[in-house]
């Protein structure tokens, strides 16, 4: 019983850490997938090499390249290719780790409004 007990426990706490949940500020409107976000605060959620980036109800998906460098980054910072004059989001550097997202510069993805 004790074995099957602590073997739920164990299965329970690798699925709550499949995805991993963080904070980032747009400090301006910022375009993921095609969607143009508002300035604010958004949880982003990486779950393996999908980007879930959510205020509310506005939810946006995007396939990203996950890296790590050899350096943690000092704090989050959101990268962005300024193309046809909009603030197109290229990287996002998350805080306290060494993870890198990339994002597709031709905006492959799914975007998902709810």
């Amino acid at each position: 019983m004790k074995k099957m007990i602590f073997g739920f426990a164990l299965m329970s706490l690798a699925v709550a850490s499949a995805a991993d949940t963080y904070r980032v500020t747009l400090f301006q409107p910022s375009v993921v997938n095609g969607k143009e976000l508002k300035p604010g605060d958004y949880k982003l959620t990486l779950d393996g090499n999908k980007a879930i980036i959510k205020q509310g109800k506005e939810q946006v998906e995007a396939q990203v390249k996950v890296e790590s460098t050899e350096n943690k980054f000092n704090a989050t910072s959101v990268r962005y290719n300024n193309g046809d004059g909009k603030f197109k989001v290229q990287e996002i550097r998350i805080g306290n780790t060494k993870t890198k997202l990339v994002f597709p510069a031709d905006g492959q993805g799914t975007a998902a409004g709810l």
